[in-house]
């Protein structure tokens, strides 16, 4: 097995629905570019108020990925 080397970035999805869309979101749009993703770290969650309510949610995220042998 071989030595590897990996690299955070950070993310930030938002969700009207829930957290974990919120986290889907962010995850999904970073595969879209990034290779090799393999964990995330939850840093923050938050979100707006409407009306009382939430309206939407906010997860910042630290997400890992393999570089490039």
């Amino acid at each position: 097995m071989s030595n590897h080397v990996y690299k955070k970035l950070e993310l930030t999805g938002t969700s009207a629905a829930s957290i974990e869309d919120a986290v889907n979101s962010a995850l999904a749009r970073a595969a879209k570019t990034v290779r090799d993703l393999r964990w995330f770290e939850v840093e923050e969650i938050r979100g707006d108020i409407e009306d009382g309510k939430v309206g939407h949610w906010q997860v910042s995220l630290k997400v890992g990925f393999k570089l490039d042998e």
